[in-house]
């Protein structure tokens, strides 16, 4: 394969398969730190470019709480909290849950997921973890005038813009226009360009740079309220509470997104798209960039993100091990 080995499937002592992957580091000058693989070529982010799409809403007029701004950059577990924050933000635009686009879905949470089958519950538009961000589509068209029934088109003027801005931070081109797995356009960057994009939400700056407290808006509300961005029991929500001022996003095929007040920043993703090995391999990044030892940092909470034990007849037998 094209790309490095950067984990081990360790059975045993025995090592019986490997991820492959690339992974590259920004240091607070915004400079290639160090690098796994080819982070120059363009791939699909997927839901790591959720932040920056809730960026050009911002920057279109749409005006939510914290909380909820955060759950427009969200996978979101499918917990209460979460389809409450959903519909909240469809009835501030005048909206309900019949306008989402979002492909019927159950939670992603096993508890959520669970109990909504035992009290008979269906797949439903607002359970797919991607229904916060399609909800605040919907109000960016309110505030603007905009057509919502098709607010999934790539020639939308939503999704223009979305475009505009997403090739702003990246610092690239968009060669092509995908659809990601909720439907909506899916824009493409290398790792470099989602690390800078990464880097400029996490230091407030725009494209060019310079200070947008609308970037800084997008930011904050994830700091400030990071379980609306992903769930009560999810890696990612552990590694952001566990570094102070982080900024981070998880995406669909083993995508990874993080970075520091300081201007440091990962990006990652592995060919195969395992989700099991994205946290052991974010977690291997941040220790090497000595950032799972800085000022304030869980650094025990941040290497447990990257613990994923195999198990032999219900005990841990073996481990899946960063090697890069």
């Amino acid at each position: 394969m094209p790309a490095p080995v950067v984990a081990e499937i360790v059975r045993s002592g025995f090592v019986e398969g490997h991820h492959y992957g690339s992974i590259v580091a920004l240091d607070s000058s915004g400079e290639v730190e160090w690098a796994v693989g080819d982070v120059r070529e363009p791939i699909l982010p997927r839901s790591c470019n959720k932040p920056i799409q809730a960026l050009a809403m911002v920057r279109l007029g749409l005006r939510l709480p914290p909380e909820l701004l955060a759950l427009a950059c969200a996978s979101h577990s499918g917990e209460d909290f979460h389809l409450e924050g959903v519909r909240r933000i469809l009835d501030l635009a005048g909206l309900d849950e019949s306008d989402l686009q979002t492909p019927a879905g159950y939670p992603l949470d096993d508890d959520a997921r669970e109990t909504l089958l035992r009290t008979g519950g269906v797949p439903a538009p607002i359970h797919m973890n991607c229904s916060g961000k399609h909800a605040a589509m919907l109000a960016t068209c309110r505030a603007n005038g905009w057509d919502t029934a098709t607010y999934r088109s790539v020639d939308h003027p939503l999704q223009e813009a979305t475009a505009e801005t997403f090739a702003e931070l990246t610092g690239e081109e968009i060669a092509i226009v995908a659809v990601d797995g909720c439907g909506a356009p899916l824009f493409p960057a290398s790792l470099l360009g989602l690390a800078r994009a990464f880097r400029r939400l996490a230091l407030g700056l725009d494209g060019e740079d310079r200070p947008d407290p609308r970037v800084t808006e997008v930011a904050e509300a994830i700091r400030a309220h990071p379980e609306y961005v992903s769930g009560t029991r999810r890696d990612e929500l552990a590694l952001l509470r566990a570094v102070p001022g982080a900024v981070g996003k998880a995406g669909a095929e083993s995508c990874y997104a993080v970075a520091l007040p300081d201007g440091r920043a990962i990006a990652l993703k592995t060919d195969d798209g395992a989700p099991r090995v994205r946290p052991v391999l974010m977690a291997e990044a941040l220790r090497r960039s000595g950032i799972d030892t800085g000022p304030g940092v869980d650094t025990e909470a941040v290497r447990r993100t990257g613990v994923v034990a195999l198990l032999g007849g219900g005990d841990p037998v073996g481990e899946i091990r960063a090697c890069f």
